[in-house]
């Protein structure tokens, strides 16, 4: 009898085709994702004359720096150039392109799930952080550095050290109001920013069970800034929901063998992990960042934290992060004010996200400017179809194209220096959103009530049965 196995053990043994004497694998990549900033990697392959491996496995996404205006004519002449670039080399190499002007573009790990690209039991890499995504599907999904992309275009394999396992477990039913965005930074803000360091987190209990599948990919899109090096959740028949017709999912005999296979994916009772914890749902509020990382997070009506009587190095810490943040120690979070929102990213961009922050804004106006970027083009013609744009436009927001857009500010759109901006997006490091931006994270629909009253604010207060 063989000992009972995490759900990682056995992503990690199905992919692994050789173990150095270091203990490193070399894993078979299923699904290979590249955008617009990977120009490197194909350089480096085209340098030595080297064709790309599986071109049937790597797919082409323009996200990173792709406008979210004017696409007609893309006036930074830079990245155009880039844009092009990635055009030619998918060409060049006979990649599925979903470029600038294709109605499915967008966001890479928007663009994988809905395409049915992602499966549960794959391997997926990406030269971008938040690829672990599309662990949300039970796959075995990471980040990949430049080098590493391209070893992949190169030979469909990348070497990496097995992490260890972590697993978290959420029980109890999510108060109204919070998501699976409080849970992120919630766990986050108790654990660190290196709480996860050297582990891979399967979430885990009824709360994750509840999630929608929008949800668990926000939540595994976070895990990594927890320090994990990857996230994942075991499928069921909510992914499967999900998946069934998506463009590339399994069809017939095949669909059904693929089930067989996908609901062996889970971790076996017994199975041994390297550390576990267990939170509590209830104990979750709407949680926004005050300072310049995503563990410096706490519930929306709870005070800044004060230095004083902090152990001298955490101090500094704090200090720095509330001076930067032009914030003083001790008041509290909400009423803090906003100089603009931000809805988008691959964190909070999908067709759920942009529901609860239109439910939120419906018949009502902001008070200061924001900008609606929906994960993929196809999330925009949703949004558009259920008469989302609107309720954005009529409440003063820019309504506008698929990209990463203000996330990571390489498109034009940015936060100026000293503005403060509530965002959806997943970091809150220093110059982030912009060069001196101030950026506080939060769930879409926290961002729609700060972009109502100028203010971060309780979305709880615009829950009519709470102020009854």
């Amino acid at each position: 009898m063989t000992a009972p196995r995490t759900l990682l053990d056995k992503l990690w043994d199905a992919h692994e085709i050789v173990r150095r004497e270091d203990g490193a694998s070399l894993l078979w990549v299923d699904r290979h994702l590249v955008h617009e900033g990977s120009h490197h990697a194909f350089a480096k392959i085209a340098a030595r004359g080297l064709p790309v491996a599986e071109p049937d496995l790597t797919i082409a996404v323009v996200d990173h720096y792709a406008p979210t205006r004017d696409r007609a004519a893309i006036a930074d002449k830079q990245i155009a150039r880039m844009i092009g670039t990635l055009e030619r080399n998918a060409q060049d190499h006979g990649l599925e392109l979903y470029g600038l002007n294709d109605p499915r573009q967008g966001i890479v790990h928007v663009v994988g799930p809905e395409q049915g690209l992602t499966l549960p039991g794959l391997l997926i890499t990406c030269g971008d952080s938040h690829t672990s995504t599309h662990g949300a599907f039970g796959a075995l999904a990471f980040g990949i550095g430049a080098t590493e992309v391209a070893h992949v275009l190169a030979t469909q394999t990348v070497w990496q050290s097995r992490p260890k396992a972590m697993r978290i477990v959420i029980e109890g039913a999510l108060a109204p109001s919070v998501t699976a965005k409080d849970i992120a930074l919630n766990w986050i803000s108790r654990l660190g920013a290196d709480g996860g360091h050297g582990h891979a987190i399967e979430y885990a209990g009824a709360t994750i069970r509840a999630l929608s599948m929008e949800s668990r990919m926000t939540l595994c899109n976070m895990s990594i800034e927890g320090g994990a090096r990857f996230g994942m959740i075991a499928p069921d028949e909510t992914t499967y929901a999900y998946l069934k017709g998506r463009p590339h999912a399994p069809t017939g005999a095949g669909w059904q063998a693929a089930l067989a296979d996908w609901r062996t994916l889970e971790s076996d009772p017994g199975a041994t992990f390297d550390a576990e914890i267990t939170i509590q749902a209830e104990t979750i509020a709407p949680t926004v960042t005050w300072g310049i990382s995503p563990d410096q997070a706490i519930p929306v009506d709870a005070a800044l934290p004060d230095p004083a009587g902090l152990p001298p190095a955490r101090a500094r810490h704090v200090e720095a992060a509330l001076d930067y943040m032009g914030l003083q120690p001790g008041q509290p979070i909400s009423g803090t004010p906003v100089d603009q929102v931000f809805i988008g990213s691959c964190t909070n961009a999908r067709i759920e996200d942009l529901r609860a922050a239109a439910a939120v804004l419906k018949g009502r106006k902001a008070v200061v400017p924001g900008l609606v970027s929906p994960g993929s083009m196809l999330v925009r013609a949703q949004a558009e179809t259920e008469g989302l744009d609107r309720i954005f436009t009529e409440a003063g927001l820019s309504w506008e194209a698929a990209g990463c857009s203000m996330c990571v500010a390489m498109n034009g759109d940015h936060v100026a220096a000293g503005k403060r901006c509530a965002s959806t997006t997943n970091r809150n490091f220093k110059g982030r959103q912009g060069r001196g931006a101030r950026t506080h994270l939060m769930s879409p629909a926290m961002a729609a009530a700060a972009a109502i009253t100028g203010r971060i604010t309780d979305v709880r207060d615009f829950d009519p049965a709470r102020a009854a």
